[in-house]
Order: structure tokens, then sequence, then C-alpha cells
């Protein structure tokens, strides 16, 4: 693999406005070498990212709000010593006053209570939520909120998704605490989202991944065995989290998925709420379908909550169909879930979208499976979601109207912010 930094180019308004100013990121280019069923693709993936891959978990895939909710809101209940939660959103609704409630209660029980909260995902949260969490001796802390002094780092946002309760027992994927992930995507108004809830010792690196961030925003560093237990094994799954930010000099997570889908060799399905791929991973999806694997990516349809990145996005379906790779949109409401499948064995799940903002300007997880059962599951999920979308198909999107391609166009010009 080599490592280069892109050359410099010219963005619209960044000598206006200094927060829009994208880093330069990182180019990785990696030649086909080993599969994923080979050790040399855990070594390497250990190697490259900096974290291990740890046997003895537990880890199960949890669909929709209708699923995840009351399985984070038991675990917050059952809670003994101490509860991390490091959010991109949480909003006023039904849900937040669930969390809000169960994590008070926890408190006044004598568990320390700790939660991460982006001050721009969760900037609508009200005063009297907030003064609630803070009265119920909560630690609450912003991550970048806006200073006169911190304007250079407002861009700079936590993605991540993390739940931890008592160091034994963790959360992350895609979702925020927040109405919009009721349901079971039954309707416009509830989300299709995939979490991933994991038991056994890969549970130290998802709070590594939240101390990372209370070191940056409190200044506390979090130690001794409330935090950090001795884990015994809980299951048989090989597990690894990746932690990414912009602040470590490279993008761990454009490097998960690089590895990931040059080592390809029969299978790659992405589900992916923004997707607007860089040049190295369009360069990679496309490698992968000339040695013959079979490319698949859904994304949100009409029902989606940011249109301006799916313009943006539409913009690479030209290049994508005319390389084998098929797209797919998904029809019933947003599609939010963050995954990959590869191979039948391996897995990811986290926050990161497949996008240039998660791989340079985000703080971002995910949680890496490889096992065949879950990878098997998550296949079954995907599958699923093939038959509640629609395929583009390349002779009729060639056709699409002038004005389309011109509203995709302006789009992909701000594709480092969306």
């Amino acid at each position: 693999m080599i490592f280069r930094r892109a050359k410099r180019r010219r963005y619209p308004l960044r000598s206006v406005l200094p927060i829009v100013r994208p880093r330069l990121p990182m180019r990785y280019h990696m030649r086909h070498q080993f599969g994923v069923h080979d050790v040399a693709f855990l070594q390497t993936m250990h190697a490259l990212t900096g974290s291990a891959m740890t046997p003895g978990n537990k880890t199960e895939l949890l669909c929709n709000g209708v699923q995840f909710f009351p399985s984070m809101l038991a675990a917050i209940r059952g809670a003994q010593k101490t509860i991390n939660m490091e959010f991109y959103i949480y909003w006023d609704g039904e849900i937040g006053r669930l969390f809000a409630e169960a994590l008070a209660e926890r408190a006044r029980a004598g568990v320390a209570v700790k939660v991460i909260l982006d001050a721009v995902g969760s900037v609508t949260m009200s005063q009297e939520l907030i003064d609630f969490l803070l009265r119920n001796g909560i630690d609450l802390e912003w991550y970048h909120p806006l200073r006169w002094y911190t304007i250079s780092r407002f861009n700079h946002r936590t993605h991540r998704k993390l739940l931890i309760v008592d160091g034994t027992i963790g959360f992350s994927g895609g979702a925020g605490i927040a109405d919009n992930w009721l349901g079971d995507a039954d309707s416009a108004e509830h989300w299709r989202e995939t979490m991933i809830r994991v038991e056994g010792p890969v549970v130290t690196q998802m709070q590594f991944a939240f101390m990372d961030n209370w070191v940056k925003s409190r200044g506390e560093l979090l130690t001794g065995l409330d935090y950090f237990p001795q884990i015994e094994p809980r299951g048989e799954h090989l597990a690894q989290v990746i932690k990414s930010s912009p602040s470590e000099g490279s993008s761990t997570v454009k490097l998960l998925y690089t590895i990931s889908i040059v080592s390809a060799e029969k299978s790659i399905w992405i589900s992916n709420a923004y997707f607007v791929p860089d040049i190295d991973t369009l360069h990679a999806l496309e490698g992968a379908v000339r040695r013959g694997v079979d490319v698949r990516v859904i994304v949100p349809g009409e029902l989606t909550d940011v249109p301006i990145v799916r313009q943006a996005s539409r913009r690479y379906y030209e290049r994508l169909l005319k390389h084998g790779i098929r797209v797919f949109e998904y029809q019933p409401t947003m599609m939010h879930a963050k995954t990959m499948v590869v191979d039948g064995i391996w897995s990811t799940i986290g926050s990161s979208n497949f996008d240039e903002r998660s791989f340079s300007l985000n703080d971002e997880v995910n949680v890496n499976v490889y096992d065949e059962a879950i990878a098997r599951k998550l296949e079954e999920l995907f599958r699923a979601d093939l038959e509640r979308s629609e395929e583009i198909r390349e002779h009729r999107w060639l056709k699409r109207p002038g004005l389309q391609k011109l509203r995709e166009k302006v789009a992909s010009w701000f594709k480092e912010q969306l």
C-alpha cells in the first residue's frame, strides 16, 4: 500500500469561510494480494489500523429501532457502575425522554453517567432536557461548540455513536437518539437502520474510543476497573473496533474500506446513507469488479434527510454502472444504515458514511466482525432491503433530463462538506 497526500485542489468558498476549508485527504493505493479469508488480511487490517483483532466476543445485529432501542435501554437500566454515551444526534421527543429518564435514574442510584454530544448534530436539544440531565447528576460535554477561538476546528465533528455500559456491553451503528429511528422502517418517518450489540473483550476498544473524546472535551482520564474491567470471553466472534479521527493524521475508516474492498474475491455488499465515494474508493470498487467480485450498493431513494447529498451521490451513478457496480435506491423510508459485508465472512457496522466528510473531517467508529454467521445475517438483511429497493438501470439512467444532470454537478462541488 502507498500513502500520499493529495495534490492541493481549488475549492469554492475556501477563502470566504475558514470553517468550510477541507483538509487535504490522504490518498491510499493498494494492490490485490490476498483474500479476506487469508490470514494476511487479518494481519494487515490489524497492522494498518492499529486495532487488534480480539477473540471471545458475542455480537448481535439489531435491525431498526424496534430492536435496538429496547436493547439499549435495558442495558442502561441494568448498569451498576458506569454508563458512557457519545452521539452525534440527541433530539427531544419520545425516545429522547426515555433515554434521559433511564440515565437520570441510574445516576441517582450512584452510577457514573458521562455523555458526549456533538454541538452541531444535537444543537436543537432543548434547554429543558439539558437541565434535566445536569440536575440529575449526568456529566454532559459538548463536542467542539462554536467559540471565536475554536472556529478553525468547528467543522471537525464527532459522528460516533457509542453506548458502553459497565465496560462490558457496547452498542454502535448509525442511529441517533431521536424519534426518526423508532419503529421498524414501517413508515416514511421511521428510518431503516442497523446497530450492533457487543459483549466481550473488544468492548474495551469501544471504551477507549469514548475516552479519546472525553479527554478532548473534559480533560479527564477515565481509569480503573469500573471503566476497563477484565472481561472473560462471552462468545466465539473475532471482532475489532476502528476509531477514526482527522486529528490523528490519517483516515482509519478509509483504510478499513480500502483494505476490505481490495481484498474481496466474491462479493461486496454496501448499505450507506451518504454514498459519495472519493477517487481512491472508486478505483478500489472498479478493480474489484474487474476481478469478478459482485459489488452492490444500496443508498437512499427520494425519502432522504439531505437531498443535496443524494444529488451528489447520483453524480457517480453513470461511472459506477459503466464499471459493473450495481446501484439500488431504497424506497419505503430513509436508508440510514452504514454497513458492508465482504465475501460472506467480514462485516463492518458503524457510524461512518462512504464519503469524504467521514474520511477526512469526522470522528467515526466502526465495529468489524470476522464471522460467517454474522455475515450471513447481514447478507439476509441486505437481501430484504433489495426487495424494497429500485435498481438503477444504465440504459435508462443515461437518458435522464439535463436539468437533473446539472443539479448533480452543482451538488458535487460541495461533496467535501456533505
